[in-house]
Order: structure tokens, then sequence, then C-alpha cells
């Protein structure tokens, strides 16, 4: 078995089948958008070339384009925030005590598992005016029944309210990734930094966070790509209203190729969210790289 790991040739046999499977299950359908968003297609008459009408159309005049950008980088800014910097504190809490952290991981965890439908009508209820959610009951229990509000068709608070079910989803992930880094961190290291008198802060700071800034990195990459492609819970909990509140890319680049059956327009938005999903990447590698020097 050694001799066929070292054999250079035996390896790219082995690698082969899992890279044609990625051409064409990930570049071949990028690539074939692209291909379409150079057309003005209804999905039943000949495809018209028009050039980068499209990609005209999506940069210079279409403001609810823009408003679906803007509502996505909140929705990225709070979604990102919950689940990596949550599931941090979690997990540095989770290393901090030793009885009852399995049962305390299994519940945070539990939410991952949770289908998209069921944590839309659960966060439905919880958000309910009428009848009167958990949410508001609460508000109205502790004296602030003056904040009461129906939260999923507040102008103000709708894009929040959409964007917590999916943070809250998957905290317990992030947690247990977190939390899998911080305990593999060799002991005698942190013993070695509390006889020299460090605090729990310089500790964390100075020991904990460099060694565990890989992993905190993907963490954050996968957080950011995950909620730049965020569609079913906002799209079944409000469906991007009330008018374009809670409207992300993705919902909008659906409505726009399945339900105005302009294809063409919807395949230039795709392809424009695969490029912001790079774009984000890098920016992340590069600040997070950036504080090592």
């Amino acid at each position: 078995m050694d001799k066929v790991l070292r054999n250079r040739k035996a390896a790219l046999v082995f690698l082969l089948p899992a890279l044609l499977v990625y051409l064409l299950t990930v570049l071949a359908p990028i690539l074939w958008s692209m291909y379409f968003s150079f057309f003005s297609w209804d999905g039943v008459s000949d495809m018209l070339y028009i050039g980068f009408d499209n990609y005209t159309k999506m940069f210079g005049g279409d403001k609810t384009f823009w408003k679906a950008f803007s509502n996505n980088l909140i929705y990225v800014s709070i979604i990102v925030a919950m689940q990596v910097l949550l599931g941090l504190l979690v997990a540095i809490l989770l290393t901090n005590i030793t009885k009852g952290r399995e049962l305390f991981k299994t519940l945070y965890f539990a939410p991952a598992i949770i289908t998209s439908v069921a944590i839309a009508q659960l966060f439905q209820n919880v958000y309910s005016f009428e009848p009167v959610g958990i949410l508001n009951f609460c508000l109205q229990q502790i004296g602030l029944g003056d904040w009461s509000k129906p939260w999923l068709s507040d102008l103000n608070w709708a894009l929040s309210a959409v964007s917590v079910p999916e943070g809250w989803r998957y905290i317990g992930l992030y947690m247990i990734i977190l939390y899998s880094a911080l305990i593999s961190i060799p002991a005698d290291i942190e013993e070695a930094a509390r006889i020299d008198g460090a605090s729990s802060w310089n500790l964390f700071r100075s020991i904990k966070m460099p060694l565990i800034k890989p992993v905190l990195m993907v963490s954050i990459i996968m957080a950011t790509t995950g909620a730049l492609k965020g569609f079913d819970i906002p799209y079944i909990m409000t469906n991007g209203g009330p008018g374009r509140v809670t409207e992300l890319l993705p919902t909008y680049m659906y409505k726009t190729a399945f339900s105005s059956l302009d294809f063409g327009y919807g395949s230039a938005m795709a392809v424009f969210i695969v490029i912001e999903s790079l774009i984000a990447v890098a920016f992340i590698r590069r600040m997070m790289d950036s504080k090592e020097t």
C-alpha cells in the first residue's frame, strides 16, 4: 500500500475521478451559466445573442439588484457574527467546563440537522404577532410590550429577523470546529504560558488565537460563502418581502430565472454571485494573512 501511495502516477489515477466529478458538477455549470448570460432567453423561444446587455442592465439600471446586493452584505455580516463569533465564544466556554460538555455540544449542534422548512416554520412562530409568538410574549412579560411588533413584516427589522434563523442554525457546527481546534493545542504550551504569568486574556490573544488562526479563517470563509448563497430560509419566510426589504441576490436570481423566465439575466446574476464569492474568499485570506506580518 505504501508503495502505491508513493507512486505519483498511481496517485494521479486515483485523483482523476474526483477531478472529473468536480469539473462536471462545479466548473461546467459555471461556464454554462456564463454562456447563457450573453443571451436573452425565456426557455422556450430561440436564444437571442445580446452580448453584455444583461451585465449592463445589472450594473447600470436595476435598482432591485443593488438593493438585493446591499441586503446580502447585511445578511452576511449578521450570519458571520452569529456563527463564527458566537461559535467561538461557546467553544471557549466549553473548554472551561468538564461536566455536561457532551450534552451542551449535542444541544448546540442539533439545529444543524433540522431542515430549512422546519426552521422557517419554527421562527415564524417565534416572531408571530397575532397570535402572540414567543418573542413578543417575552417582551410583554418583562415590561417591553411597546417593542412588540410583527417582526417579519416590519420594514426596519425584517432583514435581521430572517438572518437570525440561518445564523442560529449553524452556531453549533462552527462551535464544534473551533472547539476541536482549541483542544488540539498542546497542554504544555498553555501550562508554560501560565507559569510565565500570562492572564487568561493574554493566553487566548497571544497563544490560542494564533494557533487556531487557520481554522478560524476557514470557518469565516465557510460562513461568508454560505451566507452569500443564502436562499431557502429567507425565501420560505418572506419571499423577499415586504417590498424588497429581505430580497437577497440568490432569491432575486431565482425569481428572475424561474418566475420571470429570463434565464439570460438570471445567469448573469449567477455569474456575479460566483465572482463575489471568490472576491470575498480572496479578501478574507488577504486580511487574515496580513495580520501575520
